[in-house]
């Protein structure tokens, strides 16, 4: 994959590679920490916290009763595509205490993989919106759990109210090479995006 051509105004040292912001995004316990921990070349840094009786009342816990750690501020990697091109991956918290850390983790993003559960789809929801809201482009991730009922694409996507030419691609969030495919889906996504707005009108 050539990425000689691509146009985002980001990092890039003489001769050497392209590098750019990424986020991860999704509702809480979709699979954020463990994608960047799965993908990321290099150890990446983490702020989860145990899960205690305090948050009972606080976090949504169905679907994820057996979840005992949590992000508090953010996942942090970086994954070389190639010589050319790094990416710098920032895993958002998904709990709604913490979506006011949001605004800031976003700026200077150029995309971003919005995780989803598709047991508990409605918990993403707010992740596309803020996706939308703050025009970054994006790929729709599902996160395949032991459990997970498939469903065909298009269902998914009518579920979830994206556009038709948003990415949707299936995944395994604990598996580094179907983590590499999502970031990679997201990279072509941009491309795609790229080009057809400097096509004349």
């Amino acid at each position: 994959m050539d990425f000689k051509g691509f146009d985002h105004p980001d990092r890039q040292t003489a001769g050497g590679p392209r590098s750019v912001k990424v986020m991860i995004a999704g509702g809480f316990g979709t699979g954020k920490t463990t994608m960047v921990r799965s993908v990321s070349d290099i150890k990446p840094l983490t702020t989860e916290e145990t899960l205690t009786q305090a948050s009972v009342d606080v976090d949504n816990l169905i679907g994820v009763a057996d979840k005992q750690e949590t992000t508090v501020s953010l996942d942090f990697g970086k994954i070389g595509i190639n010589d050319q091109l790094v990416l710098y991956l920032f895993g958002t918290p998904g709990q709604e205490r913490f979506w006011f850390l949001w605004n800031g983790l976003f700026k200077g993003a150029l995309g971003a993989v919005v995780l989803v559960d598709t047991r508990r789809l409605a918990s993403s929801f707010r992740a596309i919106e803020e996706m939308e809201r703050q025009n970054v482009p994006f790929v729709i991730a599902l996160n395949v759990f032991p459990d997970s009922t498939d469903h065909p694409i298009e269902e998914i996507r009518d579920a979830l109210d994206v556009s038709p030419h948003t990415p949707i691609v299936a995944c395994d969030a604990r598996d580094r090479a179907s983590s590499r495919d999502v970031l990679i889906a997201l990279i072509r996504h941009l491309q795609e995006r790229s080009a057809a707005a400097m096509e004349p009108r």
